[in-house]
């Protein structure tokens, strides 16, 4: 599973700068570069613009993994760098951006968009597979989330409008409901389709979510 993200577009980048002559840039060797968004080329691009812009960048990293407890360490050897700069430009999914505000007293900038946790459908495709909303069904639905799979979220599908195992949303994108009801059926299981879900009780994981481990 990875944070699945995008560059936000170069005049949010600059807009959110603004103020800030001098940058340093960290940043993600994981999830990042897995999408080819804030990996080594990446930063090394954006140090490239932002020179372009008339910014100092005063070091830039990349960091193996930005949301753990390596964003810390990385952080303290790089103090110089960092000092010297008037703000922390993260190219990591929001889990790293946390983590740098955290233990860094300088403002830390985004410079991608989080989309979702998804996982690898083919080189470079990737695909939202889990929402965390706290209520699984997938134990009734073949392994497939139906909140995530289908374009409507549906709990209790298909709905009227899938045609010929097509999506009405998107007719190249195939039902998730029906795919369900295909791997069911191969399951042995299809009548688990005929039990009702109620509305999804979003007081199950209220904001911000949390938990403790006992």
């Amino acid at each position: 599973m990875k944070s699945i993200t995008r560059q936000k577009l170069p005049e949010e980048i600059e807009q959110q700068l603004q103020g800030f002559d001098r940058v340093y840039i960290a940043g993600c060797g994981t999830c990042a570069t897995m999408t080819r968004t804030g990996g080594r080329e990446e930063v090394l691009a954006m140090r490239e613009r932002l020179q372009q812009l008339g910014k100092l960048v005063t070091g830039w990293i990349v960091i193996p993994t930005a949301c753990d407890d390596m964003t810390q360490a990385a952080m303290e050897e790089n103090n110089g760098a960092i000092r010297n700069a008037g703000c922390i430009l993260v190219m990591s999914c929001a889990l790293g951006v946390h983590r740098m505000s955290t233990c860094l007293a300088r403002p830390v900038i985004p410079a991608l968009d989080t989309l979702f946790i998804g996982i690898e459908d083919g080189s470079g495709c990737f695909q939202e597979a889990c929402a965390q909303c706290g209520q699984c069904v997938l134990g009734e639905t073949a392994g497939i989330c139906p909140v995530t799979a289908c374009h409507k979220g549906l709990l209790n599908g298909p709905c009227g409008g899938t045609n010929q195992g097509k999506c009405e949303v998107d007719s190249e994108k195939d039902c998730a409901w029906t795919i369900i009801h295909q791997r069911l059926t191969d399951q042995g299981r299809v009548d688990a389709m005929r039990r009702y879900h109620s509305a999804r009780n979003y007081n199950i994981a209220p904001r911000p979510r949390m938990t403790r481990i006992v």
